[in-house]
């Protein structure tokens, strides 16, 4: 009788427990958006969104037939257009994904530069060199990456090794109208507060000796750090430094001296004879404007015993690899194209930074003897 009793204590609780209710969603209110374009990008545009009970909010950004939306915990986004036009822009107050209130508004830009605000003059090269054969090259033409890239995708590690802001994502490279393009964005994903991209040859194209031309426009700002450059093939199974890192180019952006928009360098590591770091570096600074305003074009000469760097043809760095230390640049090498945000040498983008900002690649070629 006690286990039968037990039981029917136990049914009679169970009969009695109330069904758990779904908390009711508290709908935000009170949105409030401010669109300010900015007086010194073309296209460029700072949102700021302000609402009641708002848990996070959306922008999404209509162009054509297409948007794109941004999500943002602080109701701070920047988007830039690439066109002179008039756009729809829908903002949204979320309490939840599907619980939210929009304001649609629109915003009409001009940008003067080519319509596309990709430069339009600067400095270009041939597909001839005497003495030379062109081996491999990329004009950037279609609508996607050739299959000589690939993606490097997240945050590496420690910020790929110099405490970089930003997270890598493929959206946020470009083709179109014959040029390459990597832009970097403030914006959260993965508990990063920035996004871009990185690209890579390694598998698919790689080269010892030869003249490399790549023309290409920068960013600027402070804490922007665009490169093109190349790391040797052994990278996967020595390390680096061991594996050789050629520097065609980099740029620190911001105004500090002997750095910043005006500034590129060109610079080689490699690990020395007693197992040290070593690197050797030189620069080359614009008299006027910044490396954003046109194109220009950065080269290196690779031989077997030394290594030069141009900028418009013009040399400004040159290295003597003829000793055994620097048997790294005897071997393949491939290519890196990134624009990293903030990091070790450039430090975090400051309040004058503005954002998108995008490397615009022309074209690289290959040339060997």
């Amino acid at each position: 009788m006690k286990k039968l009793s037990i039981l029917f204590v136990l049914v009679s609780i169970l009969g009695c427990t109330k069904e758990e209710t779904t908390p009711e969603v508290l709908q935000p209110s009170n949105l409030v958006v401010t669109i300010e374009k900015s007086s010194t990008i073309e296209g460029l545009v700072d949102l700021t969104a302000t609402a009641s009970s708002a848990n996070y909010y959306s922008f999404e950004f209509f162009s054509g037939s297409t948007s794109e939306t941004i999500e943002s915990p602080t109701g701070e986004v920047s988007y830039q257009f690439n066109a002179t036009g008039t756009y729809k822009i829908v903002t949204r107050a979320h309490a939840t994904f599907s619980a939210f209130i929009q304001i649609e508004d629109s915003i009409s830009v001009t940008v003067t530069q080519g319509g596309t605000g990709i430069p339009t003059s600067g400095y270009s090269t041939p597909l001839t060199y005497s003495g030379y054969n062109l081996v491999w090259n990329d004009e950037f033409d279609g609508n996607q990456l050739s299959n000589s890239w690939t993606h490097e995708i997240g945050i590496g590690n420690n910020g790929w090794g110099n405490n970089e802001l930003q997270y890598y994502r493929p959206q946020n490279t470009e083709v179109k109208d014959g040029y390459l393009m990597i832009t970097a964005k403030k914006e959260p994903f993965a508990d990063k507060q920035y996004t871009s991209s990185r690209i890579i040859t390694k598998g698919k194209q790689s080269f010892k000796y030869g003249r490399v031309d790549i023309r290409a426009a920068l960013p600027k700002g402070k804490g922007l750090w665009p490169a093109a450059w190349m790391l040797g093939d052994a990278f996967t199974t020595v390390g680096w430094p061991a594996c050789g890192e050629i520097d065609i180019m980099e740029m620190v952006g911001g105004n500090s001296p002997n750095q910043g928009d005006a500034t590129v360098h060109g610079t080689v590591h490699w690990q020395t004879n007693n197992g040290n770091h070593g690197e050797y570096g030189g620069s080359n600074s614009l008299n006027n404007g910044t490396y954003a305003d046109e194109f220009h074009v950065f080269s290196i000469i690779w031989e077997s015993g030394r290594i030069k760097w141009y900028r418009d043809d013009i040399k400004f760095n040159e290295i003597d690899i003829s000793s055994s230390q620097f048997s790294e640049f005897r071997e393949d090498f491939f290519f890196i194209f990134n624009v990293a945000v903030g990091g070790n040498w450039p430090g975090s983008p400051n309040s004058s930074t503005q954002f998108p900002q995008r490397m615009i690649v022309d074209y690289i070629r290959v040339f060997q003897k």
